[in-house]
Formats: structure tokens, sequence, C-alpha cells
């Protein structure tokens, strides 16, 4: 007769709380009148060979935006992490702070400017006349590094269909199209080495250039309910689409400026106001940019080669709580 292996312990441990989960993320759905779908994510570094590959759900508090800490294998919320830009833009500096910079519609920002690395954002949005600014998001990234330059950008979407992909990527000006696949990989044949790889069969990759920086990017709606509970008063013309963003520098200097670069100087200061629900960060005309690849916002830095003794890129490496290594991210004793 055969025998049947028992059940562990362990496995129905597992088990229960999976079926908890499920539970939980039901009863999300019905408070909020539309079903909330996590996203699989997992780790896809080969050197952490324990957690390589397994799936794993994002968590309740943040459904479809989070990644695999790949150090402790748990999905975390990449909105929470340093270096990160979501919603009505809400920044996490490299300081740890959490801080909102709302510009305004249809017009570009650097958020970091380094002497050879100049990031800008596009943002998107609409007017409400209740407010004395505009509902922001971020719509897209022109990234420059050396010669080079790099745009990762969300598509004009009026319906949204997750299984759909409404990403736009170029280097250099030339249109990259990926597979819809997860795990599909473009990169560079020569130094300075750039990859794009897709961590969802759509609307999510991750891009590095090697020694530089790594950004990952996801598509995402306005929902119906975000609409609803914010009074966005998104239409069905435009759900308008945006990136949720997730930076780590590795090469940083101490003259790094922008929106989110300047909180990775070593004695920088939030000049947001803190203690209060949504501390804002001013200074649109600091950070103000003619167009997704100019370099001439007053707070650039790109291709000055005077740089101040003390540079970020000569920090130890850190190893943060939440399992993120490298030399561009701040972490508090």
């Amino acid at each position: 007769m055969a025998v049947v292996p028992a059940v562990s312990t362990k496995m129905k441990l597992w088990g229960m709380c999976a079926l908890f989960l499920i539970f939980l993320w039901l009863s999300a759905s019905m408070t909020v009148g539309f079903p909330i779908i996590p996203h699989k994510v997992r780790c896809r570094s080969v050197k952490y060979s324990p957690c390589y590959l397994i799936w794993h759900f994002c968590p309740i508090q943040c459904p479809t935006s989070c990644l695999v800490d790949c150090i402790i294998c748990k999905p975390v919320c990449s909105c929470n992490l340093p270096g990160a830009i979501c919603e009505d833009p809400r920044f996490v500096g490299g300081d740890g702070i959490t801080f909102y910079f709302h510009g305004r519609k249809d017009q570009d920002f650097c958020i970091v400017s380094d002497t050879n690395l100049h990031i800008n954002a596009h943002f998107i949005g609409k007017r409400n006349p209740n407010l004395k600014r505009d509902f922001t998001w971020v719509q897209s990234i022109g990234i420059m590094f050396g010669c080079h330059k790099l745009l990762v950008a969300a598509k004009t979407t009026s319906t949204w269909d997750d299984n759909v992909d409404r990403l736009a990527l170029s280097f250099d000006d030339i249109p990259i199209d990926l597979p819809n696949k997860e795990g599909s990989k473009w990169q560079t044949p020569i130094a300075p080495l750039v990859s794009i790889t897709r961590t969802g069969d759509t609307n999510r990759v991750v891009v590095e250039v090697e020694q530089n920086f790594r950004v990952s990017a996801v598509v995402v709606p306005i929902t119906a309910e975000e609409s609803r509970v914010h009074s966005y008063n998104i239409t069905d013309e435009d759900c308008f689409a945006h990136l949720e963003i997730g930076f780590k520098f590795y090469k940083l200097t101490d003259a790094v400026d922008g929106v989110l670069g300047q909180t990775y100087r070593r004695n920088y200061v939030s000049k947001a106001k803190m203690g209060v629900p949504m501390p804002v960060l001013g200074g649109l005309h600091k950070f103000s940019s003619s167009n997704i690849f100019a370099t001439d916002c007053p707070a650039s830095q790109f291709g000055n080669h005077a740089l101040p003794e003390n540079r970020t890129g000569e920090y130890p490496s850190l190893h943060c709580s939440s399992g993120l290594k490298g030399t561009g991210v701040v972490c508090k004793k």
C-alpha cells in the first residue's frame, strides 16, 4: 500500500494564511465596490537562489504596486521605499522623508540632476476649480546620461485594460519594442550597458544603466473609485494613465539637485513643512524645464564636472532594513 506523506504543520499554516489573505482581499473589494486583483511578483536576481523566481502576491496595502525584496524573500510596497514617486506626485526622498511636489499639468520638471545624470518628469493633470493647484501625475520620464537619452512613458488611454500594454520606450530616439512577456529583455551591445526588462507581461519594466542607476516603472490608471474619493472628475475620455516609479542610484555626487535628487545630499534638510497631512515642497521655478530632454532648469548640474570633495558615490555599501543595497540609498540609524 502506498504511504501518503503527512502534511507538515508549516504547510498547513501557509494554507491558512493564504485563505486569510484571500478573505481580506475579497472584503476590500466589496468595500470599494470593484474587484481588487493583487499582482504577482517575483525575485529575478540569481544571486538570491532561495528566492529566485518564486511568485508572491502583492500586500493588501498595495495590491498593484510592489516588488520582492530578494534578501528577505517577501513582497514590499514599492511606493514606500526611498526613491519612489507615485500618486499625485508623492515622493519618498533619499532621506526617507515623504513629501509632495505638485508642479503643473503639461509641464516638465527636473527631478534628478547630477554631473552625469539628468532626469526630467512630464506632468499631466486636471484643474480642480475648488483648489489653487492642479491635480497632477507623472506621465513620462526623460533620462540623460553621457551622450545618451532614454524615454519611459505611459500612453494616453481612455478605457483601462491591464492586459493591454500602455508603455512607450525609446533609446536615443529609437523606439524599443519588447515582447509582451514577463522576463523579456532588451540591452545595448556595448558600454554603457543599458538593459530594459519586463517585470510583468504588460505595463511593468525595470531599466538599469550599469554602475549608474536603476528604475522600476509601472503604468497605472486613475480608477473610478480614486476619482470619486479625491474628486478628480476623471471621465471615460481619459483615465490619465501615469507612471509609478522607484529609483535606486549607484553613483551620485554631493552636488546632486532636483526635486528628488537633492534629498540624497549628505547634509540635506527637507524644505517641506513637516507635521501636516500633506507636506508640500515648493520650487516650481527652480525645477522647471523647457521640455522632457532639456537640462535648462536652474537646478541643473548636468555636465558640471567641478565636483565638491565629498561624493555620495563614495559612501560605503549600505544594507537597509528593507533589503535595499547600494551607494545611492540613504539609510537611517
